[in-house]
């Protein structure tokens, strides 16, 4: 997973597959970068990936 510092305030995050060449842009990105900051922000997407299912950018 990948997160990164885009214009306008924005971030963007991408996801690869083990073994895979392409990075995917996740459901909901890119999205404004929240108060927390980009380290609290880049931590809780980890998390939504863990979790499974449909993960999304967290809101």
């Amino acid at each position: 997973m990948r997160t990164a510092r885009l214009t306008d305030h924005l971030v963007g995050v991408t996801v690869q597959y083990t073994g895979a060449e392409e990075w995917y842009t996740l459901t909901g990105s890119p999205t404004s970068i929240p108060n927390e900051g980009l380290e609290d922000f880049h931590t809780a997407v980890l998390a939504a990936i863990a979790h499974g299912a449909e993960a999304q950018v967290p809101q």
